[in-house]
């Protein structure tokens, strides 16, 4: 048997599994243990949502801990029924008392169930989305009769900003003040939404948490991760190799660790550049077919924009007369491209510049138009 792949991509897996973030995650559990809610910003694939469950690893065992994915959701409806599912499935450990908190609390919602292999029923709802809002009182209302201290992680919160309803971000922070037990982890991908939401006095939740950006693994920290598995299953590791890829990638978590997975799977080491460039090209290949269609489904200026930012790599200064000649583009086609582009999360902004959100399709733009 082969030993199984340490480099993981989905999900968490324990911390031996897990690189690094000591530091955020003493921090994020002090806050917790303290009384604080938390807002947790980062970019998409940079580990937030494995922080998160790290985080839940580390704190006392008396915490019920309970995470919640938003990104899909589009009325608050939506979000309720979510909230309810996960809510009675972490506090209600029997049918029995399944069925006496529907009772109970949440005579708007109407249940299926889906047995599970442990046994244990899954419970989902359908929520009416004209009793959202009394459903969402009722999923509080349950809240505060559960004992001990309970935590809820909602990724991707900024979503809640697209709801139709108005006045979503008040009510929640109504809700959520009632339930003194209960802490809030808020985290977020677009971080200059999440930071208007919590640094804006205008907004309802407005210095109402404890704040964290996300940045990349620290790069030796990240080498010794990887060097552990490799040299312990007698495979070579150079510490060059290893920054070269890492610095292909800027750090970025889900891309280091996708390059990394890959090698692994193959029997190989991380000591020869050329053969991580064969696994980079092998997987932009497999996805080539998406990205022509992502990139074919744009108009000609974002065409232009993604091709020479992809070409560039970072661009501090999009609307500079040198870039503009570059993809023979005007300033004001370029700003609105690249706010397009952003809302799409085709393009980001970091520190440094503009980038192609998806390093992989970066990398596919690089090698279809050199």
């Amino acid at each position: 048997m082969k030993n199984r792949n340490p480099f993981i991509l989905i999900g968490y897996q324990g911390p031996e599994l897990f690189c690094d973030r000591e530091r955020e995650t003493a921090k994020l559990v002090s806050w917790i243990e303290n009384g604080s809610n938390v807002t947790l910003m980062a970019p998409r694939r940079y580990g937030k949502t494995g922080l998160i469950h790290n985080v839940f690893h580390h704190l006392p065992k008396t915490f019920k801990c309970i995470y919640l994915d938003i990104y899909a959701t589009k009325t608050l409806a939506d979000l309720t029924k979510i909230l309810v599912a996960n809510i009675v499935g972490s506090m209600d450990t029997t049918i029995e008392k399944t069925i006496s908190t529907m009772a109970k609390f949440f005579k708007n919602c109407r249940p299926s169930v889906v047995p599970q292999e442990d046994g244990m029923p899954k419970f989902s709802f359908d929520v009416v989305q004209a009793e959202a809002e009394a459903t969402l009182k009722d999923a509080f209302d349950y809240l505060k009769t559960q004992e001990g201290e309970i935590v809820i992680a909602i990724d991707e919160f900024q979503q809640i900003l697209e709801y139709p309803e108005k006045g979503t971000e008040a009510l929640l922070r109504s809700f959520i003040q009632s339930v003194p037990h209960v802490r809030f982890i808020f985290a977020g991908s677009r971080h200059h939404i999440m930071g208007e939401m919590f640094a804006s006095v205008k907004h309802p939740f407005y210095n109402s948490t404890d704040m964290m950006s996300l940045g990349v693994i620290d790069e030796s920290k990240y080498a010794d991760f990887a060097a552990n598995f490799f040299v312990s299953d007698n495979r070579p590791f150079k510490r060059e190799t290893f920054h070269a890829l890492y610095q292909r990638f800027d750090g970025v978590t889900w891309f280091v660790q996708r390059v990394l997975n890959h090698m692994w799977a193959y029997g190989a080491g991380l000591d020869d550049e050329k053969a991580v460039d064969e696994a980079v090209a092998e997987l932009v290949g497999d996805r080539a077919l998406v990205f022509r269609d992502l990139f074919e489904s744009q108009n000609e200026t974002a065409k232009r924009l993604l091709v020479a930012v992809g070409k560039t790599g970072v661009v501090a200064h999009p609307t500079s007369v040198e870039f503009l000649s570059s993809c023979n583009l005007s300033a004001s086609s370029v700003r609105s491209a690249l706010s397009e582009l952003c809302e799409l999360e085709l393009m980001y902004k970091t520190e440094h510049g503009y980038i192609v959100y998806d390093r992989m399709f970066g990398e596919w733009l690089k090698t279809v138009f050199l």
